[in-house]
């Protein structure tokens, strides 16, 4: 049977998702867990295979991965999240057709960068990011990897404020490495006033123009989720979801302190 997983993690421990070696990455705690479970032997006999990598430091929520197994009954969330680290959690799974790719068969995918949201005109930052949509060369974008083309398509962009935070969500069919956390970058920089529309039509021309810009931090980046349309059942484990919960409580009010505690340091009153 081939079973795929919805997996949530706080990136900021990790060196990203990927298998790498000598460091701690997703992956390879997903892949201990697995083989601990004896789920799957290794990731090459199992066909396993990922919706999309997240850089160091980014967090996901609704990231897939896909793999075939003998031991199904044992591929759920409560039981695989019992071998991972309280950073590392599934939530739900489904079983899928065994030519299902996590990241080939993905329709779109949705990521959210979340930032501080004072100083910035909202107003022009939604303006500008209706010129990012539809199907562009979003070379400035990005940093190269080997792709062999750089157009990619948004589907939708929503500007919000929250409070004192300002939400960015993109949705799109695929994205360019660093692109969302350089479109960040590049709306932030509109919303400060720094520069202005026209500078975002020449960045959307490569052949013309060439630009390189910082990509948002890490930290900011969540991979909110993947959509694969009507063709696959996800069934959530409320117990999992639960017991994150608890778990991120904890951990909400520990940087609540923190963030209290580098206020009073920093005060000169």
């Amino acid at each position: 049977m081939r079973v795929a997983l919805k997996l949530a993690y706080i990136g900021t421990e990790f060196h990203g998702s990927q298998i790498q070696p000598n460091v701690e990455t997703v992956e390879k705690e997903i892949f201990k867990a697995l083989r601990n479970l004896r789920i799957i032997e290794s990731p090459k006999s199992a066909n396993y295979t990922c919706a999309g990598r997240t850089d160091a430091g980014v967090h996901a929520l609704g990231q897939i991965i896909a793999f075939d197994t003998d031991k199904p009954n044992m591929a759920i969330p409560r039981i695989v999240n019992s071998e991972l680290p309280p950073t590392v959690w599934t939530w739900a799974h489904a079983e899928v057709p065994f030519d299902f790719d996590a990241r080939r068969s993905a329709i779109s995918r949705h990521y959210r960068y979340v930032m501080s949201g004072e100083d910035y005109d909202i107003s022009k930052m939604r303006e500008a990011s209706k010129l990012l949509l539809g199907t562009h060369d979003f070379e400035n974008f990005s940093r190269s990897n080997g792709e062999k083309s750089t157009f990619r398509t948004l589907e939708r962009i929503n500007v919000r404020v929250d409070g004192e935070i300002t939400k960015i969500d993109v949705v799109g069919n695929s994205f360019l490495w660093n692109m969302v956390r350089k479109i960040v970058t590049a709306l932030s920089m509109i919303g400060k006033g720094v520069r202005d529309t026209d500078w975002l039509i020449q960045m959307l021309n490569p052949e013309i123009y060439e630009e390189g810009i910082e990509p948002a931090p890490a930290y900011g980046l969540t991979l909110m989720g993947v959509n694969y349309g009507d063709n696959i059942e996800w069934i959530e484990d409320d117990y999992s979801i639960r017991r994150a919960s608890d778990q991120n409580y904890k951990r909400i009010l520990r940087h609540r302190v923190m963030a209290e505690v580098l206020g009073e340091l920093i005060s000169t009153e």
